[in-house]
């Protein structure tokens, strides 16, 4: 059945940026359709929207997870419009320590699973005349920093698909943008504080102020900031194949 709005598909839905992403579109009148692995993370995002939601709990990296999550979207309304894809992971090692399973598991989920997502998006997105995709990758797409090769390779690499991409359809009506945060005050960060605590022997709140430190305004990116960019992209049209930081201005460009 059409949907009551445009419809679209954010992963990494669950928590963090994926779930602000999702209640801010939802607030802008949009269908959400909302996927990570998590069912019960992504029904605790369904009761924040403040419309019509699908919950997908899929692995976004498991094999024919992409085509099953907008096949459900198309069927229950109608082709994405807005693809926001939140879904990701770090990992840290030093460069002689980063195992192939770690390296897979990074361009999996950093780089492969936005791909399909963007391949899958596109056809319904140029048939419409209009569409945008949001991938929401990193300061590390940006720059290299020592002892997470695996990560910042997987994130170089989802830049490289937002240009390109970018560049073939510029005159089809869809826009192409990464949206790069430095540390955000998410779960994700709070697991990266927990490795830097284990691993350093500091306490939390001493890991936490380290990080705070690598940006110039002195704390933590906060998610409202990054739905701000992602917002941004997806309402302008002129804005296309750009790599939007959001560190406070640590990463200037």
């Amino acid at each position: 059945m059409p949907a009551p709005g445009p419809v679209a598909l954010v992963t990494g839905a669950g928590r963090g940026i994926g779930r602000a992403v999702a209640v801010r579109l939802s607030a802008e009148g949009y269908a959400v359709a909302l996927v990570s692995r998590t069912e019960t993370e992504l029904q605790e995002t369904a009761a924040l929207c403040a419309g019509p939601t699908l919950v997908l709990a899929r692995d976004i990296t498991s094999t024919g997870a992409v085509e099953e999550v907008f096949a459900a979207a198309e069927q229950a309304w109608e082709p994405v419009e807005v693809l926001v894809a939140c879904a990701g992971a770090g990992g840290a090692a030093p460069l002689t320590s980063t195992s192939d399973e770690l390296w897979d598991e990074m361009v999996a989920l950093n780089l492969t699973a936005p791909f399909r997502c963007i391949r899958r998006a596109v056809p319904g997105m140029v048939d419409r005349g209009r569409g945008a995709v949001v991938v929401v990758a990193s300061v590390a797409a940006k720059r290299g920093d020592p002892y997470v090769t695996a990560y910042t390779a997987s994130k170089h690499g989802v830049l490289g698909v937002v240009r390109s991409a970018a560049a073939e359809l510029a005159t089809k009506g869809v826009t192409v943008n990464a949206v790069c945060p430095g540390y955000v005050d998410t779960p994700m960060t709070d697991h990266t504080i927990d490795v830097i605590a284990e691993r350093t022997g500091r306490t939390r709140d001493e890991a936490r102020r380290e990080l705070e430190r690598k940006q110039p305004h002195q704390r933590l990116v906060t998610v409202d900031e990054v739905v701000a960019a992602v917002w941004t992209c997806v309402e302008s049209p002129g804005i296309n194949g750009q790599a939007i930081v959001v560190d406070g201005g640590g990463l200037q460009s």
